[in-house]
């Protein structure tokens, strides 16, 4: 560690990371990245209370659901690289800081519209968070093979929080009201503070010339923009309405005008030089298709368990598990299996392995079939997690340190853009093979029953009771086929997209390249780059 200034003005504990304490630097990280991970879960199983304590209106209750992930995917960018200009320690203790305020409001909130406002704060300290801990974590790791076990461990930490938050919401809604699932994050809150600030290393980029106010701007609006309308896709709403083709316009509209602007700019906001380097552009287009099948897939098999097998959330979360202990394995043992096969086929045989496991799940039918299931989600946990530890660790590898805010945060945009997509093009293509086993008409059926029945699979169980009798039935019969139909074409685009991802990762670099590079010596803000070996 170079020793330029007093000890004053380079405190002790800004040193952390750069020995034995970057471990625990990694701890502190996790657990933020635990909290953002389960609020963004949590509420899922509080909305049947909220609604009967606050009364919120149809598009205020799907506001309280999508606002905090609408308002975290569009702000990443802007934090990412704000981190990278004044401090990527300090916006992270800033997102900590905001985090537990919007909680404390969102436990606390007597209306809707308060609530709302809430859950759009924790998006905001959530966008603060997310891009900070990779950007850190790029810091304090400078050895790849340290990192890559660094980046396992921090993306086994991201299944687990994606597993918890209904559990635990579950869990808090037994014995406590509805706001007792945001109360949980204060004291964890009121740790990370103190602790962060004392253990966390301070870190920034080259500070050359000045922050892009107005293109953090843009490119946050044109990704609210943007993800708005994926998200009115993804919900079923008309493709041609004006509520959901103007997002997605003016969306697109602004991340062109950003993109232009930074081409032209000297000292851009992002360095989109970046994506001219394989590697990286590769590795951001992986985490999209990943994302794609994962989200998409996980929501149509949540509503084939409930629906079609007729398991209670309860066991539908149950039976999900393995696909999250088998994606937390995976993190565990990305760092040696990137060292033996290196990305490009960590990568291509993660997609692979996800898209026989997406094939082997076309056998679903009426019938539950315990162990198909359960060899069918522990493959597909493996597979995805496989693929996206191995695109992020070359994503992150690949991007300048100077970079690293704005690179990681690209890599969680790229995230939460291939969920909304996935969403929204899965649902599509599930509605559009599960439609017309009902709107052509079911035998002893009513034409207009059966064309309410073909709009979604929950929709005919209602028109199904309603009838009763041998047409309801029939309609009930009928709506369970086509749904398992649609299943099977849903997994078969799945798997054919998932092959595209593995034709994709054959860009990147056949071995894990472990080479001499400049780190700045961890003293505080920029300091002089000290030779490591890497």
């Amino acid at each position: 560690m170079s020793g330029t200034t007093t000890a004053a003005a380079a405190p002790r504990r800004r040193a952390a990371g750069a020995g034995a304490n970057r471990w625990v630097v990694l701890v502190v990280l996790c657990v933020s990245l635990l909290l953002v991970a389960v609020d963004a879960t949590v509420l899922h199983v509080a909305v049947p209370a909220v609604t009967e304590d606050l009364r919120p209106g149809a598009i205020e209750l799907l506001w309280i659901v999508d606002v905090y992930p609408l308002v975290c995917a569009s702000l990443l960018i802007l934090f990412g690289t704000l981190g990278d200009r004044v401090g990527r320690r300090r916006v992270l203790l800033l997102g900590y800081a905001l985090f537990g305020v919007a909680s404390a409001l969102a436990a606390l909130a007597d209306t809707a519209q308060v609530l709302i406002a809430a859950r759009a704060l924790l998006g905001v300290g959530g966008a603060m968070i997310m891009p900070a801990t990779l950007s850190i974590l790029r810091r304090v790791f400078p050895d790849r093979r340290e990192r890559a076990l660094a980046i396992g461990i921090w993306s086994a930490v991201a299944a687990v929080g994606a597993a918890v938050g209904p559990l635990l919401g579950g869990f808090l809604l037994e014995h406590f009201w509805w706001g007792s699932v945001f109360l949980v994050n204060i004291p964890l809150m009121l740790v990370s503070l103190p602790v962060g600030r004392l253990l966390l290393p301070e870190s920034k980029g080259d500070g050359r010339g000045p922050w892009d106010v107005v293109g953090a701007l843009m490119a946050a609006g044109g990704l609210f923009g943007a993800v708005l309308g994926v998200k009115r896709l993804g919900g079923g709403e008309p493709a041609a309405s004006l509520l959901t083709v103007l997002p997605l316009v003016l969306g697109a509209a602004l991340l062109a005008g950003f993109v232009r602007r930074q081409r032209r700019r000297t000292y851009p906001l992002v360095d989109l030089a970046m994506f001219r380097r394989p590697a990286f552009s590769t590795s951001v287009g992986c985490i999209v298709l990943a994302m794609l099948a994962l989200v998409g897939l996980e929501l149509i098999a949540a509503q084939y368990l409930q629906l079609v097998l007729g398991l209670s959330p309860l066991e539908t979360g149950l039976r999900l598990l393995p696909l999250t202990f088998a994606a937390m394995a995976a993190g565990l043992a990305g760092a040696r299996l990137l060292r033996r096969f290196g990305p490009r086929r960590m990568v291509c045989a993660g997609f692979c392995l996800t898209a026989f496991a997406v094939v082997l799940l076309t056998a679903m039918g009426r019938a539950d079939n315990c162990a198909l299931l359960l060899t069918g989600f522990v493959l597909l946990g493996f597979g995805l997690e496989t693929t996206l530890f191995g695109a992020y660790e070359s994503m992150l590898s690949e991007a300048p340190q100077e970079q690293s805010g704005g690179a990681a945060a690209i890599g969680e945009t790229s995230y939460q853009l291939g969920a909304g997509i996935g969403i929204a093009l899965l649902g599509s293509v599930m509605n559009a093979a599960y439609a017309p086993g009902l709107t052509g008409g079911v035998p002893g059926v009513p034409a207009p029953a059966s064309a309410a029945a073909g709009h979604s699979l929950g929709e005919a169980y209602e028109v199904a009771a309603q009838l009763g009798g041998p047409a309801g039935v029939a309609l009930r019969r009928a709506a369970g086929d086509a749904f398992v139909h649609g299943l099977h074409v849903t997994l078969v685009v799945s798997a054919g997209l998932l092959l595209l991802g593995a034709v994709m990762a054959l860009r990147l670099p056949r071995a894990m390249q472990c080479e001499e590079v400049s780190v700045p010596a961890p003293r505080g803000a920029v300091d002089s780059p000290s030779r490591v070996s890497v």
